[in-house]
Formats: C-alpha cells, sequence, structure tokens
C-alpha cells in the first residue's frame, strides 16, 4: 500500500497542476485562412507557418476556408478548443467588420478573439487611368467637387477597407462620387486598365506592378509616411487630411480563451520572425511591410481600428 502511495500521490498531483504547464504545441497547428490560396493573407500565412514550424518543431498547416465575407472561418476559429492548435491569421475585415456590414451577431472581436500579434501593414494607393488626365490628387478632387457624382471609384466590395477610404474622403472633401463595386481586386482592376471606371483606391501589393509599367498612374498614398518604393508620390496626410491613414493590416489571434503563456510565446516567435532581414525582404517584394507589435500594443491598434471604421460604416450605412 505504501508503495502505491508513492506512485499515486505524484500522478495526482501531475493531473492537477500538468495541463497548466504541458509543453505547447505537442501536435500540428491549425492556421485558418478565411480566403483562398493565392492572395496577400494566404502570402502571409505561408511565410510565418514556415517560420513557426522551425521555432516550435511541430508543423503549421494553413487551412484556407473562404465565404460569407470571412465569418465562415472566423466562427471555425472561435467555436474551436482554446488550446492554442487553432489560429486565424486574418486582415481588417472579417476580424472587426464583417458582422456588422452582414447585419449578423455572430461575434464581437473583444469578446470572442484572443489577439495574439501583428504581422503585416499593406498601404492603399490612390491612382488613376491615366487617359482621366489627372497628375494630382488636388486635380482629382477638385475635378470631384466640380462634378459630384460623376467620377466612377471602382471597389472590390461593400466595406472592403478600400472602400471604407474611399466613404472616408468623401466626406472630408465634402463632395461625391459613383462607387462602382466589384466581386474582388481582379475585376476591379481589369475595369480600371480600361478605362471603364476613373480610379480607385488599392493595396500597394496588387498596384505596384501597374503603377511600375506604366498603365495606372499614382496620386497618393494612405500611409503615415511616403512609401521608399514611390518617393514622390505623396500621402493624404500630408496633403491635409490627416484622417486619411488607412492601411490593410494581418494579424494573428486565437478563440477566447486561448492560454497567455501560449499567446506570449506566440507573440515572442513572431517579433523574433518579422524582424529577420530575410523575411522582411519577402514581404517588402510584395508591398508588405513586416511589423509586430506586443499583445497590449495589438489591442490597443484593433480597438482603435474598430471604433474609427464601425463608425463610418453605421454613419454611411454600408453593408452586404
Amino acid at each position: 500500500m505504501r508503495f502505491f502511495k508513492c506512485l499515486i500521490v505524484p500522478f495526482l498531483l501531475l493531473c492537477l497542476t500538468g495541463g497548466a504547464q504541458a509543453a505547447w504545441p505537442e501536435k500540428p497547428v491549425q492556421l485558418v485562412v478565411p480566403y483562398p490560396p493565392g492572395g496577400n493573407v494566404d502570402f502571409n500565412a505561408r511565410i510565418i507557418a514556415d517560420r513557426l514550424e522551425k521555432e516550435f518543431g511541430q508543423p503549421f498547416v494553413v487551412e484556407n476556408r473562404p465565404g460569407a465575407g470571412g465569418m465562415i472561418a472566423a466562427s471555425h476559429v472561435i467555436n474551436a478548443k482554446s488550446d492554442g492548435y487553432t489560429l486565424f491569421v486574418a486582415p481588417n475585415g472579417p476580424v472587426l467588420f464583417s458582422p456588422l456590414l452582414f447585419r449578423k451577431d455572430n461575434y464581437f472581436w473583444k469578446d470572442d478573439f484572443a489577439p495574439i500579434g501583428s504581422i503585416s501593414f499593406v498601404p492603399l494607393v490612390l491612382q488613376v487611368n491615366p487617359e482621366l488626365g489627372v497628375d494630382s490628387a488636388e486635380a482629382l478632387f477638385e475635378k470631384a467637387k466640380a462634378n459630384p457624382g460623376e467620377l466612377t471609384m471602382a471597389s472590390p466590395g461593400a466595406g472592403t477597407q478600400n472602400h471604407l477610404i474611399s466613404e472616408m474622403m468623401q466626406r472630408l472633401l465634402d463632395t461625391e462620387w459613383l462607387t462602382v463595386q466589384y466581386a474582388g481586386n481582379a475585376p476591379a482592376t481589369t475595369d480600371l486598365l480600361g478605362g471603364r471606371v476613373d480610379f480607385n483606391f488599392d493595396q500597394y501589393t496588387v498596384a505596384r506592378q501597374y503603377i511600375n509599367s506604366g498603365k495606372l498612374k499614382a496620386l497618393a498614398v494612405t500611409s503615415p509616411e511616403r512609401l521608399p518604393s514611390l518617393p514622390d508620390v505623396p500621402t493624404l496626410k500630408e496633403l491635409g487630411y490627416s484622417d486619411a491613414v488607412s492601411e490593410t493590416f494581418t494579424g494573428l489571434f486565437g478563440p477566447a480563451g486561448t492560454p497567455d503563456e501560449v499567446v506570449d510565446r506566440l507573440n515572442a516567435a513572431l517579433e523574433k520572425i518579422l524582424n529577420d532581414p530575410a523575411v522582411e525582404k519577402k514581404f517588402e517584394t510584395a508591398g508588405a511591410d513586416a511589423r509586430a507589435m506586443d499583445v497590449d500594443e495589438f489591442k490597443a491598434f484593433l480597438d482603435e481600428q474598430y471604433e474609427r471604421w464601425a463608425t463610418l460604416i453605421r454613419k454611411a450605412d454600408i453593408h452586404r
């Protein structure tokens, strides 16, 4: 009996304390992406998946679950066990705004996600078809003011960051243009290149090839500072529109209740990975800025972004 007690007591102590101290990860980790393969967010996920696998010694498997503005993927994550084995790689829309845009009470980011850290940021470019004959953002805005409702702006979808910055600029300029909604970036870009619409706001990762080839003309960027690769293109901020700073971010999230130890370890790994010059170069080549935030900084950023853009969504009655 004494021998049995010697065995059982340590076992019971392990059961009581081992759950919190168990090594993570002990099996593959799923990285859920709310869009099909090949896009910007998928690109982010696959870069960090490879490096996280090397960092933690377990596979980090990318799983694409597109649909419903990212809510299919988001719902899968928030309903998963909060054990650190199901994570979400996602941008602004699916995390913060899709329930508002679709008018569904599926989730709220503060209640249902555990923010882990930022991965990358991509500014938008205000660009025109050269045949419009406009050489500056100021000239475009004056044309819009002189001809309210006549200029056409291509949007890749209601409630996208592209659409939201366009709505904000109309309010800041006290004018309006015709917003043409498309089912994604590809058809919107095709019509802009063909001259069937006048201008758009597009992620630099998409726009840069057309700007570099001269097929489209960049008039301004929405980043806080000028882009090194577009040194002659001003920011909207420096043109006097200080509220018009807008970037599409991609971040890493877990379901609410994900253990703090897991969140902290992942955040530290992201900081290490995103400060690696080789990784920075990969993002830079794609037109993105690899940028790590600590957990508290990331939460504060998300809070500011939600308050800012959700207010606009409600005022402009933007929905899908």
